[in-house]
């Protein structure tokens, strides 16, 4: 960019943004023609992409701030006025409002609120933090047209971000998504209501207990075994971290009003968007569930739980020998998918054509889990909006399955029909029952995770990813993925590879077989897959929501007379050998 038209762009903004704290960083930087610094705040518009906006805090067009968060509503007010002209001519039409702990969230909800009412859409918005399943739950508890988090999930400090949800309580998909995307691109007019007016029309209206307490009830509604729990409770000790978000509330009266044991790390109970006690606020990080940890080991906890900052991530650690072991997203999905059905199956209500689902790039092994009870996998593309879309159509019955469960390998579960987004609360509650359930058994959960393989082989996941910051990151990402696209791989760590998906162009291809090819029947998506003869899978996509690309991979062996710990050897040095390879084609 010029500098002229740098500069253009910023006093632009400047004019347009409210918030004194926003415009002054551009002026500053203005004042001290840091012109690199310019650029990259204004060389694009922060894209309100299919799931909504996230970014780096700051001032300027490519960054989270209220001006930003406040024309994104304008044209997401837009969309649901003429997806429902009915509606909005009687003055019926109805939106839900929650944010996380991070810097601004309650600034950004609150300004997003606002311009909703002032577009004649009655917006509830909640009083406090609050998880994004329980804004999915008040969606549809509500019966709202459109509902709005503030979150940045997991990300850092520095980011925040604003996720689109529809009146089924699912983000949006297609035709939606493109719909609010073209109306968003549209605005040149934002109109906003100050609060007090908001209220007095009776277009902002405060909520919170009327909300949590059916929450709450929803989810204890949906445990198997209330009397073992009642019966039992005290046996299970439980650690919980919210690492500063929103968990803590729901988490700690689900829990305790079961009369479960549990204690929460002290020093990340409340929120803080600075997330002082971790690098990443996210269960997923090994070191994120150090404190929780070390908790566990003093007080002789028998799982310790952890939540991410909007509470639809969740991941446990369970004790062996002494410490404490990590259990993978995909692993935990499995023994829940186990849990699920085998629950489902003793109380005689396992549904005549039932269906769990999961991603294309969650461990097959769950796969082999559903079978063990007759459930059939349905598989769609990653996140969770894909999982709420086949949960819809069931509900509808566009499919002949009735959905038993849902989950994802980046830590996400669905346990209930009420919520169409991953659920780390409910997730929470259908763990600590599944904790006690194997201890009336004389099991640990790693103890059934031991059984699954031995009935199921031995599965084992890994993860890639490198950022591509700047102008110049998505053209680098899209490179890598073009290089793989016009020479395929015919090996992969030095095993052959079978067959290749290319969900973009919604076909598969066969290195062994050149011209033959087979449809594939999944929305598209910029994402490749490669199959290997050993049953070993790799996937890579660019991130929906961060400026990397991404690499999944995903090992099988067969269990032998070894056992799985021989099996695991195996695995390992199978997807060693792969990530080595990949490292190389990252450049890092």
């Amino acid at each position: 960019m010029e500098k002229t038209e740098i500069i253009a762009k910023a006093r632009e903004y400047i004019s347009k943004e409210k918030e004194a704290h926003f415009r002054k960083e551009v002026e500053q930087l203005l004042a001290a023609e840091d012109f690199k610094e310019l650029e990259d705040r204004f060389y694009q518009q922060l894209e309100f992409g299919t799931g909504g906006l996230r970014g780096v805090i700051g001032g300027g067009y490519n960054r989270m701030n209220t001006f930003v968060v406040k024309s994104a509503t304008q044209g997401l007010a837009a969309y649901v006025r003429k997806a429902s002209p009915s509606k909005a001519d009687a003055g019926t039409l109805a939106a839900v409002i929650a944010y996380d702990s991070r810097h601004y969230s309650r600034e950004f909800a609150e300004g997003a609120a606002l311009v909703l009412a002032a577009n004649g859409i009655k917006t509830y918005l909640f009083s406090s933090l609050r998880p994004t399943p329980e804004l999915s739950f008040a969606i549809r508890e509500l019966n709202a047209d459109t509902g709005i988090v503030v979150t940045a999930s997991h990300n850092p400090p520095k980011y925040n971000g604003y996720k689109a949800y529809w009146n089924d309580g699912s983000q949006v998909i297609e035709p939606h998504d493109a719909g609010i995307i073209n109306e968003v691109n549209a605005v040149t007019e934002i109109k906003e209501f100050d609060k007090q007016t908001a209220l007095d029309k009776g277009l902002l209206k405060i909520i919170d207990k009327e909300i949590d307490e059916p929450f709450h009830a929803m989810i204890r509604a949906r445990l198997f075994r209330p009397a073992l729990i009642k019966e039992k409770a005290k046996e299970v000790k439980i650690v919980y971290t919210p690492l500063h978000g929103t968990g803590a509330m729901h988490v700690e009266a689900v829990l305790g009003s079961l009369g479960l044991d549990v204690m929460t790390v002290p020093e990340q109970r409340d929120g803080d968007g600075a997330f002082p006690t971790v690098d990443f606020p996210n269960p997923e990080e090994p070191p994120a569930l150090k404190m929780a940890i070390e908790l566990g080991k003093k007080t002789g906890a028998d799982v310790v739980m952890a939540t991410d900052p909007d509470a639809d991530r969740f991941g446990i650690a369970v004790p062996r020998a002494g410490e404490f072991v990590l259990v993978t997203g995909n692993q935990l999905g499995a023994l829940l998918l186990d849990y699920v059905c085998l629950s489902l199956q003793e109380s005689g209500k396992l549904p005549a054509k039932p269906a769990f689902i999961n991603s294309i790039v969650t461990t097959g092994m769950q796969e082999r889990v559903g079978a063990l009870y007759g459930v059939k996998r349905l598989e769609c593309l990653t996140g969770f909006k894909w999982i709420a879309d086949l949960m819809r159509k069931s509900d509808e019955k566009a499919l002949p399955e009735t959905i038993v469960f849902g989950t994802e390998e980046s830590y996400g579960y669905l346990v209930e029909n009420e919520v169409r987004d991953k659920d780390g609360i409910s997730a929470a509650a259908m763990t600590a029952e599944m904790t006690l359930y194997w201890r009336s058994k004389g099991k640990s959960l790693l103890d059934r995770l031991d059984e699954l393989y031995e009935q199921c082989g031995f599965w084992m996941e890994t993860g890639i990813s490198k950022y591509f910051q700047g102008p110049e990151g998505p053209a680098t990402m899209a490179g890598i993925l073009a290089g793989f696209r016009k020479n395929p791989p015919k090996t992969l760590g030095g095993i052959p590879v079978d067959y290749m998906r290319d969900i973009k162009l919604s076909q598969t291809t066969f290195p062994g077989e050149p011209g033959k090819t087979e449809p594939v029947a999944l929305p598209k998506s910029d994402v490749l897959q490669f199959y290997l003869k050993d049953g070993t899978m790799v996937s890579a996509r660019p991130s929906g929501t961060e400026p990397k690309i991404k690499f999944y991979v995903s090992g099988y062996e067969s269990v032998t007379a070894g056992g799985h710990a021989a099996a695991e050897t195996v695995c390992k040095k199978k997807l060693d050998a792969i990530k080595t390879e990949l490292q190389k084609v990252l450049g890092a």
